[in-house]
């Protein structure tokens, strides 16, 4: 009985379709496209279950054709060479080894002595076991040759692989968050983690984690890009700033929006946003082919739809054609919303609509879907993971969803 309890903790959790977001997918086919990984190492890496779900992902969402896969192989000969040109070769390729390793010494100690490196001391022990498995150079020369015993060298083999061993333990945790967020960045990673590594019984700090993606190769990488969507310079009324010093106490008080271009494998699609400035959470989103006024109202709709309170409300963006339009304005004063917008086209008095802009961009939507369509139902998870599990660094690592409602709370308990 106890064997088939133990077989059951130890026994992988069933996955479907459903588990993996398409963020995930995208991120796992650009890895075994840019050869990163093969299939099977990513199915292995990420514990994804089942032999060829990867390569169905690559045939149906990847740049490649994977239905006729091919090896390239590349020889090339050896040219003969007498017995005088070998000497001469040997002799000189002994020289240039020479002077490579005394090189080679003298960076070691310039790093010891000046950076704190240890370098000798952290990468000795993998390099003389690397000699020895490959080289066949036994480990009692290597060490004589250094100055070190071999029972000092088996202590370090052994403490560094009890450290990864227990390092080992959190690498799950990290993949079940990525599957989700797959660009979430370390602070917040370790702000989710950090009861679970505490129950693990794993001792790693914030530093030490940086280091671990590091070493695993998953720390995420900025991405940076920029593309105009604003037209400001046109004859419709533009209404003054009220958002520049309003002090935020509450939902629901200010509104902020944007749009944004997200692209496609057919073609530039536009995603229209309203956040709201208190909780940071997304109360609107609308994803169309073109900037219309009509298009870019549905987001407002939604906006409205999804409040919790009717208390005045000041809609905050810029000095768009599609904000200033009678569509939009009439919207808005449907909805008993006051129209906010910035002075001078300067896109940094609209910072956190930007912000919201990037988040999503660089952590969510930064692959390139096939059809429109596939691109809506990655924005559509994509909100929703940012709304409800996404911890926010200027919410105290508090998630948009729970302070929107504790807002409301609050606002609802001092109401008569």
């Amino acid at each position: 009985m106890k064997q088939k309890l133990t077989e059951a903790k130890t026994r992988p959790q069933k996955r479907n379709q459903r588990d993996y977001s398409m963020g995930f997918k995208l991120s796992v086919i650009s890895q075994v496209e840019k050869g990163e990984l093969t299939y099977k190492q990513a199915q292995d890496r990420y514990g994804i279950q089942g032999r060829s779900t990867v390569l169905c992902w690559l045939r149906k969402h990847g740049n490649l054709d994977w239905s006729k896969p091919s090896l390239h192989f590349m020889s090339s000969p050896k040219s003969k060479e007498t017995p005088a040109q070998q000497i001469k070769r040997l002799e000189r390729e002994l020289e240039d080894e020479k002077l490579r390793n005394m090189i080679l010494n003298r960076m070691i100690d310039v790093a010891d002595n000046q950076f704190g490196t240890s370098i000798r001391k952290k990468l000795l022990p993998q390099t003389v076991q690397y000699f020895h498995q490959e080289k066949s150079v036994s480990i009692s020369r290597s060490c004589r040759l250094f100055g070190i015993s071999r029972q000092a060298l088996y202590q370090s083999q052994k403490r560094k692989q009890e450290r990864m061993e227990s390092l080992a333990k959190i690498k799950p945790m990290i993949t079940s968050k990525r599957m989700k967020m797959p660009r979430l960045g370390t602070r917040k990673l370790y702000y989710l983690l950090q009861n679970e590594i505490k129950q693990a019984g794993v001792k790693i700090g914030r530093d030490g984690l940086f280091s671990y993606l590091k070493w695993e190769n998953m720390l995420i990488k900025p991405a940076k890009n920029y593309t105009a969507t604003t037209n400001s310079k046109h004859w419709l009324r533009k209404y003054p700033n009220l958002y520049l010093d309003c002090e935020l106490t509450r939902a629901e008080q200010v509104f902020v929006s944007d749009i944004t271009y997200v692209k496609s494998k057919e073609r530039t699609h536009y995603l229209s946003l309203v956040t709201d400035a208190f909780s940071r959470k997304i109360m609107g989103y609308e994803l169309s082919d073109d900037m219309s006024s009509e298009n870019v109202a549905k987001a407002l709709s939604m906006a409205v739809r999804n409040r919790t309170t009717n208390l005045p409300l000041i809609h905050h963006s810029d000095r768009g054609l599609q904000y200033c339009s009678n569509i939009y304005q009439n919207k808005l004063k449907q909805s008993a919303i006051q129209p906010s917008m910035t002075e001078g086209g300067n896109c940094y008095q609209n910072a956190l609509a930007e912000r919201m802009n990037g988040i999503l961009k660089q952590e969510f939507l930064f692959q390139k879907c096939n059809t429109g369509k596939e691109l809506k139902k990655l924005i559509s998870e994509s909100i929703k993971t940012y709304n409800n599990e996404r911890p926010h660094l200027n919410l105290k690592m508090k998630t948009p969803t729970f302070m929107h409602e504790k807002g409301s709370k609050k606002i609802n308990s001092t109401t008569p």
